[in-house]
C-alpha cells in the first residue's frame, strides 16, 4: 500500500501551503486556548482538531490531486497517520512539561515541526497513494483499458 512515487516538489509545496493554513489556524486556536486557561493538553488538542477536517479535504483534493478518488478507508488512514503524528507532537509537549517548560509557545512550535514531517510522509506514502490507475497526465484510466484487467477483475 506504500506509494512508489518519486519525490514531487510541487506536491510538497502544496502540502506546505495547506500546512501553513492549518498551522496558522491551529496555532491561533492553541494560543486562544492557553489565554482562556485551557492548559497545554486541551489547548493543543483543540488547535489540531480545528484544522484536521479542512486539511483532509484540501490535501485529498488539491495536494494529492484526488488520486485516491473516494477509495474506502482513505479517511481512516488519514486519521491513523494524524494520530501517530499528533501522538509524537503530544509526546514533545509532555516531555517539555516534565522538564519544567509549562505553557511555552515555543514547545508547541517544536511539536508542530515534528508533526508536519511525519504527517507529510504518512500522507504521501500511505494515505493518498496512487495505485497506477492514472495515465502520465493524471487522468483516470478506465478499468477496461488497464493492462491485464477486465471489468470483472484480472485477466487469467
Amino acid at each position: 500500500m506504500w506509494s512508489s512515487l518519486p519525490f514531487d516538489c510541487s506536491r510538497l509545496l502544496r502540502f506546505g501551503a495547506v500546512g501553513l493554513l492549518n498551522t496558522a489556524l491551529g496555532y491561533t486556536v492553541i494560543l486562544a486556548g492557553l489565554a482562556l486557561g485551557l492548559g497545554d493538553i486541551l489547548a493543543n488538542a483543540t488547535g489540531y482538531a480545528a484544522g484536521l477536517v479542512v486539511g483532509f479535504f484540501l490535501n485529498r483534493n488539491w495536494t494529492f490531486g484526488g488520486r485516491d478518488g473516494s477509495r474506502r478507508g482513505t479517511a481512516l488512514r488519514y486519521g491513523s497517520v494524524f494520530l501517530i503524528a499528533y501522538g509524537l507532537n503530544l509526546a514533545i509537549v509532555i516531555a517539555a512539561r516534565s522538564a519544567g517548560l509549562i505553557e511555552s509557545p515555543l514547545v508547541h512550535l517544536a511539536g508542530i515541526c515534528v508533526y508536519s514531517i511525519v504527517f507529510y510522509l504518512g500522507s504521501a506514502h500511505f494515505v493518498f497513494v496512487d495505485h497506477g490507475d492514472h495515465d502520465n497526465a493524471g487522468r483516470k484510466i478506465p478499468m477496461t483499458e488497464r493492462p491485464g484487467r477486465s471489468p470483472s477483475g484480472p485477466v487469467s
